[in-house]
């Protein structure tokens, strides 16, 4: 069943949980997060970042993840992520998506608030649509990019700069910067908690973290504890369905794409199922979901 952002942000904020917010770009990844949300019934949500278009279109599998979240009986919200300009995220709005992100970040201060407002306007005029917005620069992109991997924290959120753009633009939660990166990590990231806990007391909005693939377990924790409610989380879990799928293009035996497609699906599954539990503070220490 489909629930709003905010309802599945109050969730997280009563248990004082993380959410996981897991991109789904390709079918394997999509039906393994379906999956989880039906075996666990912890809300989960289903993200389509426009980068991934050079994968698969929103308008070819954004109708699939909105059918199959509608007709489950599990709890999701199906969100448009890193949404760069308002007519991709109106089409993502269109096809049925109930929740959305406007990254403006890239953008000079005055224009990044400008066009999130103007976000918040249009998709609430779309029904009880939730909002992210963005401020601050994490470094590297959603398509997992090896080239980077280390935060700068000269590009870290400010908590009074975070108060006026919330004010300002009526976001229900705020994506910021303060020690991960998207993609894969080259070096041990080094989160700023204090950080954290000033943005959450600024701005009155639950926290989000992107770049969110590749942490410990304690780190994913102390982050939920200090103010972080929703997680993001891709790059591992694309990388455990092409490692899933190595051996079986080297063995003989294994002549169809539908045994690799299974196998990526198993794989994902196993690190969204560890994903969700170490965020519902209830991991066991078995697995990784990095």
């Amino acid at each position: 069943m489909l629930i709003t952002l905010p309802q599945a942000l109050e969730h997280a904020e009563r248990r004082n949980i993380g959410l996981a917010a897991v991109n789904t770009p390709f079918f394997e990844s999509l039906l393994a997060a379906i999956d989880v949300g039906e075996r666990t019934g912890t809300p989960i949500i289903l993200q389509f970042a426009q980068v991934h278009e050079s994968i698969v279109g929103i308008e070819e599998i954004g109708p699939a993840m909105v059918e199959m979240a509608r007709r489950s009986s599990a709890p999701f919200v199906v969100h448009v992520d890193h949404g760069e300009d308002i007519d991709y995220i109106r089409t993502g709005l269109d096809i049925g998506f109930n929740s959305c992100m406007i990254d403006g970040s890239l953008h000079p201060y005055e224009e990044n608030v400008r066009l999130t407002a103007e976000v918040v306007d249009m998709a609430r005029s779309h029904g009880e649509i939730g909002v992210e917005g963005e401020l601050g620069v994490m470094t590297g992109n959603e398509n997992g990019d090896p080239s980077q991997g280390v935060a700068d924290a000269t590009l870290y959120t400010d908590p009074d700069q975070a108060r006026d753009f919330v004010e300002r633009t009526g976001v229900d939660c705020l994506a910021s910067s303060f020690g991960t990166v998207h993609g894969l990590y080259r070096q041990k990231p080094h989160i700023d908690y204090e950080l954290i806990a000033r943005l959450r007391a600024a701005t009155g909005v639950p926290i989000v973290m992107h770049g969110g693939s590749g942490l410990s377990d304690d780190e994913y924790r102390q982050s939920i504890t200090h103010g972080v409610r929703k997680i993001n989380y891709y790059t591992y879990a694309a990388r455990a369905a092409y490692d899933a799928i190595v051996p079986l293009v080297e063995d003989e035996n294994v002549f169809l794409f539908s045994n690799l497609a299974a196998a990526a699906r198993r794989a994902v599954d196993g690190k969204v199922s560890r994903f969700v539990d170490v965020l519902s503070l209830t991991g066991n220490g078995h697995g990784d979901p990095s």
